[in-house]
């Protein structure tokens, strides 16, 4: 009974901490409403634990509980886990929800990483539906350790090896960067677990998955864990304390690139130059950080090193393009940008023939953009616009334009360097012609044979790409 009020007193100190971070200093919100925190609820033994004890939490703090539970369909047995965890809130008079979900395609993630994904995407909606802004889940001090050793089997880096937080944002996980997501027994076995459950007779129901050997976490509890815990009482511990140590070495690794970052950064790209003054690990540290605030995944260490030979090596007019699984890395003008993954081939895409009738825009999804017709002094003249059959096109090669009485007709290349349009958005640039004459190239701008030499309404195309 002193190891369960220990424990009671833990979960009321770590819960009390998170609480403080998440919500003001009053326990009403400025609309009056109470403030509102959910737990994800599988049912089994840690999250049956963690329904008791926030429960209790949320009756003397005046907080609204609710109980997510979600239902994979994977298990036989998967109906008979709702109905219990529905019960089980009922009786404790917290409010109750829960998702079915449907796995799609498991081949390459596997039907573990799939179901987690899936799992916490569904809990994001929940807590969006029902405006909780925290979620707490139920992984224990022995789940840390698993997940340091998991992480280290596979060889990550600093990050990895900083395990999981007491409290942090997981907007690729729940969909969302305004929920948190908290995990008040971080610091306690799941033998002070088991001691509470079996102390207050709380019912759990048990995951046969558990004990499927095939899934990495699974082979490590049941086959690594008991070895350790024989020769090295405590282990657990000494993990989270090596997890925190690398939570510290990740929090000053993100300063030093942030700092890197406001010296290389030119605008949205990375200027070359001043990348070059960096030694090759705050080179790689920089561009893991700069991946991580475009939300990309983190490429492998050996990827890395290869597109940093890549982009500090080509030649300078070489276009440069690295492929990441959720972008392209490219180089321009000593610059490096981050663009979307495109591998349309518009070769063979057919002009859309099109009239002007007076809109302001017009949408083009086949061409991924809006033409905009904007009102201004000098520009095509509108009457005759509206009578003109017009073509809308990706350039095919050769075509050449004039943008002024006074300047050459020069090749669309040309004007695209002269404008320093990068030579992968140029592609994606659009043209709009009249009885095959040139009248805009986006990006360029309008030809001048057509802008109307007298007074009137006149008209100008601009190009927004979605």
């Amino acid at each position: 009974m002193q190891q369960t009020t220990s424990t009671f007193e833990h979960f009321e100190s770590a819960l009390a901490s998170i609480a403080a971070q998440v919500f003001p200093v009053s326990s009403e919100s400025a609309s009056g409403e109470s403030p509102q925190l959910a737990i994800a609820y599988s049912g089994g033994l840690d999250s049956s634990v963690l329904l008791h004890l926030a429960a209790r939490y949320a009756a003397t703090h005046g907080i609204k509980l609710f109980a997510f539970h979600i239902h994979h369909g994977i298990s036989p047995n998967a109906d008979q886990w709702h109905a219990h965890c529905s019960d089980a809130c009922a009786k404790l008079g917290v409010e109750f929800d829960a998702r079915r979900i449907q796995l799609g395609n498991t081949d390459k993630s596997g039907v573990e990483e799939a179901a987690r994904i899936s799992r916490y995407a569904a809990l994001g909606e929940l807590c969006r539906l029902h405006r909780v802004p925290l979620l707490l889940t139920a992984h224990h001090l022995d789940d840390q350790a698993e997940t340091v050793l998991l992480q280290l089997l596979r060889g990550s880096g600093v990050a990895g090896l900083s395990g999981m937080d007491s409290l942090n944002a997981a907007p690729d996980l729940l969909g969302d960067a305004a929920l948190l997501m908290a995990r008040p027994l971080l610091k306690l076995s799941r033998a002070a677990l088991e001691e509470v459950c079996g102390s207050q007779h709380i019912a759990y129901i048990e995951d046969e998955s558990n004990h499927d050997q095939r899934y990495a976490r699974n082979a490590l509890r049941h086959q690594v864990m008991p070895v350790l815990a024989q020769y090295f009482s405590g282990f657990q511990e000494r993990f989270s304390r090596t997890a925190g140590h690398m939570q510290s070495g990740q929090k000053l690794l993100i300063e030093l690139a942030a700092q890197d970052m406001a010296v290389c950064a030119d605008g949205e790209c990375i200027d070359l130059d001043r990348l070059r003054l960096l030694s090759a690990d705050r080179i790689d540290n920089l561009l893991r950080y700069w991946f991580g605030l475009h939300r990309l995944r983190m490429p492998s260490s050996a990827w890395l090193s290869e597109m940093r030979q890549q982009l500090l090596e080509a030649k300078a007019d070489a276009q440069l393009c690295v492929t990441h699984p959720d972008c392209h890395i490219r180089r321009h003008r000593n610059r490096v940008f981050l663009t979307p993954r495109d591998d349309a081939d518009r070769s063979e895409m057919e002009p859309q023939i099109f009239r002007w009738s007076g809109e302001s825009e017009m949408h083009f999804p086949a061409y991924g953009g809006v033409m905009h017709f904007d009102v201004a002094e000098q520009g095509i003249a509108a009457d005759w616009l509206r009578e003109q059959p017009l073509q809308l096109q990706y350039r095919r090669g050769g075509e050449r334009m004039k943008l002024a009485l006074n300047r050459p007709t020069k090749s669309l290349k040309y004007h695209y360097q002269a404008c320093d349009v990068p030579a992968w958005e140029r592609e994606r640039l659009p043209l709009v012609s009249s009885a095959k004459q040139l009248l805009f190239a986006a990006g360029i701008g309008m030809d001048c044979h057509h802008l109307a030499p007298t007074p009137g309404a006149h008209i100008v195309f601009r190009w927004q790409a979605n």
